[in-house]
């Protein structure tokens, strides 16, 4: 572990929170976070979760791609549009300082990419998309199928939200929305593209690693009781 005092501008800590954390739960985590990265009492961070099911919206979201039945969404400060969250997709909140945002954004879409590739899976960017796909066939008549998401907010120089990348979670769950609002596509997982379970747990030290590489920065593992201790919450 590393020093608990003062800010190390080349660390990246790791915090698992888990599965079936609450989203309201991890959302208010990042805000304590995020207070703690722009007043340099933390050096960044990323929470890696499994949620608890839930739909969320985004600033960007018509209201013709939400449910139409009811079903209950969280609006949330992020960019982008509607999505899902929950067991078997892999949600990571990096809590870091940036400068361009728009490379940020890429450096994530190139994690994901890479996570993919590490488990056979080719993915890609499709331009005017954000995320990760998996490329369709037209004359099959086979969409481009999406297997992570981006949407991130910037406050005061410092990320809140981040990625999701389908690992072994049901696809049902997004046809009750149209999914980053982009009609028409499919969505996939790691499971589904190589015919084989791969949860959320195998993927995890593979996502820290590569995030790390992405980002520049060196990873340690923070325990989220260390967390709140080394900054008086806990």
């Amino acid at each position: 572990m590393r020093p608990k005092h003062g800010v190390d501008p080349h660390a990246l800590a790791i915090v698992r929170l888990g599965v079936d954390v609450p989203y309201e739960q991890a959302w208010q985590l990042q805000r304590w976070v995020h207070g703690k990265r722009v007043a340099r009492e933390l050096t960044d961070t990323v929470l890696l979760l499994e949620h608890a099911p839930v739909y969320t919206a985004g600033k960007r979201t018509a209201p013709h791609e939400r449910p139409s039945d009811g079903t209950p969404v969280i609006d949330v400060d992020r960019g982008g549009r509607i999505t899902w969250h929950g067991p078997g997709q892999l949600v990571a909140y990096p809590i870091i300082e940036v400068g361009d945002v728009t490379r940020y954004i890429c450096r994530l879409e190139d994690t994901m990419v890479q996570i993919c590739a590490d488990f056979g899976v080719t993915a890609r960017r499709v331009p005017g998309w954000a995320g990760v796909w998996a490329a369709g066939d037209p004359s099959l008549g086979l969409p481009d199928r999406q297997l992570g998401a981006v949407a991130i907010r910037v406050s005061r120089g410092v990320t809140m939200h981040g990625f999701a990348l389908n690992c072994a979670n049901d696809p049902r769950w997004f046809s009750r929305i149209v999914p980053c609002g982009i009609p028409d596509v499919g969505v996939s997982s790691l499971s589904a593209e190589t015919g084989r379970r791969i949860v959320v747990e195998e993927v995890l030290p593979i996502a820290e690693k590569r995030l790390a590489e992405a980002l520049g920065l060196e990873p340690y593992d923070l325990h989220e009781e260390d967390l709140m201790r080394m900054t008086g919450r806990g």
